[in-house]
């Protein structure tokens, strides 16, 4: 199925059902997403600065394998109606240091390229609010920084507001690349911590079609320097047996 389809059916679904969208907020930093909608006429612009992964493992002769890559990633959002916004993604400029036995490669490049259409969902619940996101990665970056085949995905946030100063929230991911499929189950706390700082923590569980399943932590910071512009710094840990995986990324975000 194209991305074109996949977008034009989540659209036309949407407007079948009786939605209002929940007060805005920017999808970053963490690998889910939030249930605000970017109002109409404006644009959301959130900014990796960069973000940074490490894996360091082994090859099939035992050779230990440290790998950096550092990526600039974007998300551009706006709203096309008050429970419906556009998304075009860019995972950015790239760049990357394999060393194996003593020996360094260094590689730069361009990432994939996405679009989705993210609708609320109204659950008549003042606490409660939901949104659906219908996404396709292009494989459009280079060899090194590209995941060589489209990706479509079809992913669902549920948000409950417990207090004031706790929300709790969860994301499924359905995806599908090439005829394989993987799931992913996103759990996560935000936190405020004092006056415009806030944080969160998540748990991230993937499975993909027959490989083993994947888990990793993350959390974070955010500080909200006023309504239309936060930034913010997070760190997560891969917990998938004897190779190591870290992640670290900062972030700005901005409303127009």
């Amino acid at each position: 199925m194209s991305a074109v389809k996949i977008v034009a059916l989540s659209v036309a679904a949407g407007f079948s059902m009786n939605t209002m969208a929940a007060e805005f907020s920017f999808d970053r930093p963490g690998a889910g997403f939030g249930t605000g909608i970017t109002p109409v006429s404006q644009l959301a612009w959130e900014q990796g600065l960069p973000s940074l992964s490490y894996l360091e493992g082994t090859d099939e002769n035992g050779i230990k394998v440290r790998n950096i890559t550092l990526n600039a990633d974007m998300l551009l959002r706006t709203g096309l109606a008050k429970d419906i916004e556009l998304q075009l993604g860019w995972q950015g400029p790239s760049w990357s240091k394999t060393k194996i036995a003593g020996r360094s490669v260094e590689e730069d490049g361009l990432g994939d390229v996405s679009i989705g259409v993210k609708k609320a969902i109204d659950l008549d619940d003042e606490k409660l609010s939901m949104a659906i996101l219908a996404k396709a990665i292009l494989a459009t970056g280079n060899d090194d920084f590209s995941n060589h085949d489209d990706i479509y995905s079809l992913s669902s946030a549920v948000a409950y507001a417990a207090t004031d100063l706790i929300t709790t929230s969860i994301t499924m991911r359905y995806e599908a690349q090439n005829s394989n499929w993987a799931v992913a189950a996103i759990p996560t706390i935000k936190y405020k911590i004092a006056d415009k700082w806030s944080g969160f923590s998540e748990l991230v569980y993937r499975k993909e079609e027959s490989e083993a399943s994947e888990y990793s932590l993350g959390s974070g910071v955010i500080y909200a320097v006023n309504d239309r512009v936060q930034m913010d710094a997070s760190v997560g840990v891969d917990l998938n047996g004897r190779d190591k995986g870290y992640q670290s990324g900062l972030g700005v975000s901005f409303l127009f």
